[in-house]
């Protein structure tokens, strides 16, 4: 007895696999919005200062020469990760602290080197800086972009 392909066959390959990779796509698709919700995003709550900062970040346009996680400019360093490599990103006063003396310090005036505009921020707008790159910090990147050094 030969065995064929019949129209039925066909049809019931078709439809079972069709129903089989819609399902797997479903699956997938669940799986990737839980990981992204409860393991890719930030630990650190999304606060007014976070947003405030965001909003600086985006006012004097930080990601022309920065990049954030890879992504913008790349005239000047990576700062998805700056609290971590300044030792405080567990601590916002520090934070703040150590984030304000950098851009009261700049530009620093030394011949050859890049140089950061000096931007009038008030104390507020450095602090919602500071927490905004806190919360870029803390968000599961996977490790990228490979930066370790400042």
């Amino acid at each position: 007895m030969s065995e064929f392909l019949t129209k039925s066959r066909a049809r019931n390959i078709f439809y079972g696999g069709s129903l089989f990779f819609i399902g797997i796509f479903g699956v997938l698709t669940i799986d990737s919005h839980l990981y992204i919700v409860n393991e890719a995003t930030s630990k650190m709550p999304l606060t007014d200062e976070v947003v405030l900062g965001k909003h600086i970040w985006e006012k004097n346009s930080c990601i022309n020469c920065h990049t954030l996680h890879g992504e913008g400019a790349y005239f000047a360093p990576e700062v998805g990760n700056v609290m971590t490599r300044w030792g405080v990103l567990d601590d916002p006063d520090d934070a703040a602290e150590t984030l304000g003396a950098w851009m009261e310090s700049q530009p620093s005036g030394i011949e050859g080197r890049r140089q950061m505009p000096h931007f009038e921020l008030t104390d507020e707008e450095v602090r919602g800086l500071s927490e905004f790159l806190r919360w870029a910090d803390k968000t599961n990147t996977q490790d990228w972009p490979p930066n370790d050094a400042g």
